[in-house]
């Protein structure tokens, strides 16, 4: 990145640089991969591209159904430009299958298909390990309005809706997905971070028999191996639908 631009935050997976118009971002994506909480740690190359491509044709496709997001353009293969905005710390967990710690933490048969989609949402502080919080702790709290908290839950379902439909045409099954929320500069609620296989669970549906396969971060978290395989073939069908 040149040096031109003021790296404003780092986080585990991305750098964020200032822009010369103080209304926009320019976000890197790094080839570092995390999970639990940073207590595993890894670095597989050409990853933060792959993220970064996937992220911007469905943030595009999102745009294209009116969905507000943070995205402006791609810059070049690991780096896009998108709005400055106010992240609120909340990570909104989608859920249309139950796997993973949703399992862990109930009587739920993990595989299991929900009814409806549940939405979980977490504390974005890892110094406390992104707890699960409530709605009546988020308005103790003061993080934001039970009217914004609404407005994002809303997005968050018609988002879902729109990504199952997307990720069917590239015959994957759409299991969970993180988003992150932020403000604008006129105050506008507007998705932001990123949504690729690092954010979503993903299951490939071209298996003739009942055999999970992961196509994202679950490659890493479980030691399956095959991450960039995994990444670069999401990335290969999106640009065959498209």
């Amino acid at each position: 990145m040149n040096n031109k631009y003021e790296l404003i935050y780092e986080g585990k997976a991305k750098k964020v640089f200032s822009h010369q118009d103080e209304d926009k971002v320019i976000i890197e994506f790094k080839d570092d991969a995390t999970a639990f909480n940073a207590l595993k740690k890894a670095k597989f190359e050409g990853k933060g591209k792959l993220n970064c491509l996937i992220s911007a044709r469905i943030f595009e496709h999102l745009k294209q159904h009116n969905i507000p997001t943070h995205y402006l353009e791609l810059k070049n293969g690991n780096t896009m430009v998108a709005q400055k905005i106010k992240i609120i710390p909340l990570e909104i967990v989608l859920r249309n299958i139950a796997y993973g710690s949703l399992c862990k933490q109930t009587t739920i048969e993990s595989g299991t298909v929900l009814e409806k989609p549940l939405i979980d949402i977490y504390l974005k502080n890892d110094e406390l390990n992104d707890p699960l919080i409530t709605k009546d702790r988020i308005q103790l709290m003061k993080i934001l309005s039970s009217r914004d908290l609404d407005l994002i839950i809303d997005l968050t379902l018609k988002i879902n809706k729109i990504l199952k439909s997307f990720f069917k045409d590239i015959q994957l099954r759409l299991v969970d997905f993180k988003l992150e929320f932020g403000y604008d500069f006129n105050k506008n609620i507007v998705l932001g971070d990123e949504i690729s296989p690092d954010n979503c669970r993903l299951w490939d549906l071209n298996q003739k028999n009942d055999t999970i396969v992961s196509l994202d971060k679950d490659r890493f978290r479980n030691d399956l191996g095959g991450l960039i395989e995994a990444y670069s073939e999401i990335n290969q069908r999106i640009n065959e639908l498209i």
